[in-house]
């Protein structure tokens, strides 16, 4: 299986007084390459809601390899491995073919209704086998 992968550009703002990523930008680039995956898998994020499920953050671990600057183009992939009520995202953030950070993210799958962490619906596995 192929991981999904979305390519994104390092804006000014994003930079520390170092000329490289401020690290808790890597988060913000992982959401956003999140929601792309689930684009690609179901359409839109409402997708899921608009069934009364969620997915929420229960851990994140980064390891910093190498720094990313302004105006590189970083590629995030991102490889799902569904559990019964999780899903763990392997990350890796590439800049060509040079690894700047790897890690995984879990998320919970919750009901909108109680937020408490449920068995995943089988249509969201289905989702999101092609990725994993």
């Amino acid at each position: 299986m192929t991981p999904f992968r979305h390519e994104l550009r390092v804006r000014y703002g994003e930079c520390d007084a170092q000329g490289i990523v401020f690290n808790a930008h890597y988060l913000a680039y992982f959401d956003v390459a999140y929601t792309e995956l689930w684009r690609a898998a179901f359409g839109s994020w409402s997708t899921m809601t608009d069934r009364g499920y969620d997915s929420v953050v229960g851990e994140a671990r980064l390891r910093f390899r190498a720094p990313a600057r302004f105006d590189d183009v970083v590629a995030v992939e991102l490889a799902p491995a569904l559990g019964r009520s999780s899903i763990t995202t392997a990350v890796r953030y590439l800049r060509g073919d040079e690894l700047l950070v790897e890690g995984d993210l879990r998320h919970v799958v919750v009901t909108t209704d109680t937020w408490k962490p449920v068995e995943m619906p089988a249509w969201l596995r289905e989702g999101l086998a092609p990725f994993g």
